[in-house]
């Protein structure tokens, strides 16, 4: 009989046929849901996937929550990871203490949240790994070296320094007083730590890895990450040598050697030959990339099991996988968003979530000296990476900036702090007081960066880099940028009209000067890359097909145009985010006056609308903001059928209205004169009030450039100028359609005055606004008309 004294524990559920064995104990791992027949409905908690799914459930709910409001002032989403976790730990619901002894009393309650949470971790390390760019990383210089190790040396040596202060103030009610330099130590190392991953991860939501200021960050990361991987080896090693055994920290350090030497000799050429045997343009087969991911599990279990952070050897393999396409792109690709949005938020809640803020509270007076000692490390770090920047003439602001970065702190030192405190090395109040100063970095030092680096600044117009103010012996210095095989013919087409042949009548002609930019969508590689093309030379990226096609046509029209005509090639491998920075660096080393985009319409051979590339769209609205130069945005629907006879005439309108833009448009039809087979027609809008030419200065510039023009094609019979009045928008659309159906290519300038001409109702129906309203009339898929536009935007001036 059952004594009356003690109540009877309430039946467990019985076993399913999915359970599971950890250690001796069985557990269920799913139920039957809401078909369960207990008096309690929170039994369903005590098998392990309904357990799992809501703890998951719970932390994507806190990370809505807190990101909702944080993305608003700019805070980093890995912010709102770790708050999650805060929310989710001791001081608020606690989540750990909710599903402790659910599936057993011997088993863990957050036991599969756990490995989730480690697997996303080993995941995402692999994949930064990848990413990143091996030469940019390690393409060191003096500069670098000398920052780096000041930054590592400084730091760890500063904090070193107080390992034994006031060691009799310690409680030992709090901390065996032989683990107080332990603790210390464990700091001093965070501190002095600049880890790659963590580094290309900020530079990456940075949006400045193709910038001289992202590349100089990475490598001092790459160095100051090598140099603390050895420190940390040989302090593992010598720790385990006096506290464990001298056996076990040989066996540590030979496994650590083996590793790196099976990953370099075994792993490493196995990968490249991966990349050699896949045809170009074919995926990888499946169980190759499989393999790969087997292989950086099996590194990171390997790892841990000889007391190293687990996510090293992920690490490892990853920067031992050739980056970019096909292998790297091919991870990236199937794995990335997975990792990146689901199993790397649990990752850092999990982590973030066994920190006790009010534990720590409590615990103040004996951390006291902790906290000391972090804000005195932060800041002998940036002093030491702000000396040695200044000792090696890099600017003030950058020198800050370079500064700023190497002080981030990011994932990877959380798991270096998770480590430590499951070795005991860290007490739980200084790991959370830990995770706090993550969390303040994290969302501070990113902000302040923003607010210091302006992308733009290097693009401001100093100097006038327009066809306008083109001096008379210049030559024309084009940027063209292509990004698909289908934007050939229309680029080539263009630059036709412009260039021709040298004869006895154009033999003091200037040259033009074409750059081509071949712009490929980066997968797989962290880092953006431009290649130049030789001729003499072959470069790897020629083994893509549509760039070779590209490169052949280039060539071909170069060879017919040899005497006024000049091209360079590069291909800029980047993403999408960030192309519109490489197109503006490459204009601003190359001195070019205008850039020449497709507008990403793609139109089919008789001229009626097939697609449209929102990418190529999201490109050209950033190069219209932040361009050094003029540009160009050509919408290339094809001429009329037997126009690409030699010898065939091309009808060119211009519609000028007046205004910056216009003005330019006419200084590149300027170009066009002395080709007999262009027939030039400007078509003038008036508005039909005449202007006050006491106050309207653009109205005395645009008359004195029309009259120049006219001047110009004074002795030229294919030519002509007409003025039409024009009230109301209306009357503009049913012009601009009169002027495309007698065309085959208009030129327009994109922004106008508002003064100057009544857009009413147009402006409100734009469907490519970075076009401008009567650009965007010419490249409507409702025009019947198989006219071309270019619509031209003068140099900007930036403030």
């Amino acid at each position: 009989m059952t004594d009356p004294q003690v109540l009877p524990l309430a039946p467990r559920p019985p076993l399913r046929k999915a359970e599971v064995c950890y250690g001796a104990t069985f557990f269920n791992i799913s139920s039957y849901g809401i078909f369960e027949e207990y008096e309690t409905p929170g039994v369903i908690f005590e098998h392990a996937l309904p357990l799992l799914e809501i703890q998951i459930i719970l932390i994507f709910v806190s990370i809505v929550l807190c990101h909702m409001f944080l993305r608003r002032i700019g805070i980093p989403q890995f912010v709102s990871h770790m708050l999650a976790g805060f929310i989710l730990g001791p001081q608020l619901f606690d989540l750990v203490e909710f599903s402790s002894d659910r599936l057993s009393l011997d088993v863990p309650g957050d036991v599969a949240l756990e490995g989730v949470a480690r697997f996303g971790l080993v995941m995402f390390t692999f994949l930064m790994g990848v990413k990143t760019n091996k030469k940019a990383a390690f393409q060191t210089d003096r500069r670098t070296i000398i920052i780096a190790v000041s930054t590592f040396l400084v730091t760890m040596i500063s904090g070193l320094a107080f390992r034994n202060f006031r060691l009799d103030k310690v409680d030992p009610l709090y901390m065996p007083l032989r683990l107080a330099p332990t603790e210390r130590t464990v700091i001093a190392a965070v501190q002095a730590l600049t880890l790659l991953p963590v580094i290309t991860h900020l530079v990456y939501e940075l949006k400045i890895p193709n910038s001289e200021l992202g590349r100089i960050a990475i490598s001092i990361a790459a160095i100051n990450d090598l140099l603390g991987f050895t420190t940390l080896i040989c302090v593992s090693y010598v720790g385990t040598y006096r506290y464990v055994s001298p056996s076990i920290a040989n066996r540590d350090m030979v496994a650590m050697i083996i590793l790196v030497l099976v990953i370099l000799f075994i792993v490493k050429p196995m990968a490249q030959r991966i990349v050699d045997i896949t045809p170009e343009g074919k995926p990888v087969p499946r169980i190759y990339l499989y393999a790969t991911i087997m292989t950086a599990i099996a590194a990171s279990i390997y790892s841990e099991f000889f007391n190293q952070i687990h996510v090293l050897g992920a690490f490892l393999v990853g920067m031992a996988i050739p980056d970019g396409p096909p292998l790297g792109s091919a991870l990236e690709d199937k794995f990335e968003s997975l990792v990146t949005n689901i199993f790397f938020p649990i990752s850092i809640a999990v982590m973030t979530m066994k920190g006790d803020v009010l534990r720590a509270l409590y615990s103040f007076d004996d951390i006291s000296f902790n906290i000391v000692l972090v804000i005195l490390t932060s800041v002998v770090k940036w002093t030491a990476t702000f000396v040695p920047c200044m000792i090696c003439k890099l600017p003030m602001k950058e020198s800050v900036i370079i500064a700023t970065i190497m002080n981030y702190k990011g994932f990877v030192d959380l798991c270096f702090l998770d480590g430590a405190v499951k070795k005991k090395n860290l007490t739980q109040a200084t790991y959370t007081f830990m995770m706090i100063y993550v969390l303040l970095n994290a969302g501070i030092l990113p902000t302040i960066v923003k607010a210091l680096y302006d992308p733009k600044r290097k693009y401001i117009g100093y100097v006038k880099r327009d066809i306008m103010h083109l001096k008379s012996n210049s030559d024309l210095k084009i940027l063209t940028c292509l990004h698909k095989p289908d934007n050939i013919s229309g680029a080539i087409s263009l630059l036709k009209l412009i260039s021709l042949p040298l004869n006895n009548e154009n033999k003091d002609r200037r040259v033009i000067a074409v750059t081509t930019l071949y712009l490929v969508k980066l997968a797989g590689r962290m880092f953006p890359i431009l290649i130049p093309h030789d001729k003499r030379s072959k470069a790897r990226s020629l083994q893509n097909s549509y760039i070779q096609t590209m490169m052949l046509a280039f060539n071909e029209f170069q060879q017919e145009n040899w005497e006024s005509l000049t091209i360079n090639s590069f291909t800029a491998y980047s993403h999408e985010d960030l192309m519109d920075q490489d197109i503006c660096n490459l204009a601003l080393d190359q001195l070019t006056s205008m850039i020449i985009v497709p507008s990403g319409r793609r139109w089919s051979p008789d001229g009626s609308y097939e697609s449209e590339d929102i990418m190529i769209r999201r490109v050209n609205a950033s190069l219209l903001d932040r361009a050094p130069c003029s540009i160009g945005v050509l919408n290339y629907r094809g001429y009329h059928k037997g126009k690409k006879r030699t010898n065939s005439t091309i009808n060119v309108g211009v519609i000028f209205i007046g205004g910056k833009d216009d003005r330019e448009a006419l200084s590149l039809v300027k170009w066009m004169r002395q080709n007999p087979r262009v027939c030039l027609t400007v078509t003038r809008f008036l508005s039909g009030q005449e202007p006050n030419k006491s106050k309207n200065w653009d109205y005395l510039i645009d008359d004195e450039v029309l009259n120049d023009l006219k001047a110009t094609y004074s002795t030229v019979e294919n030519f002509s100028y007409v003025e039409k009045i024009v009230t109301g928008g209306p009357a503009v659309a049913t012009t601009v359609r009169l002027v495309a159906k007698d065309n085959d290519l208009v030129i327009v300038g994109r922004g106008h005055d508002d003064e100057s001409m009544d857009f009413t109702g147009l402006a409100e129906w734009m469907e490519l606004p970075e076009l401008g309203v009567i650009g965007d009339l010419l490249a409507s898929k409702e025009l019947r008309s198989r006219v071309s536009v270019l619509v031209v935007q003068q140099q900007q001036k930036h403030e």
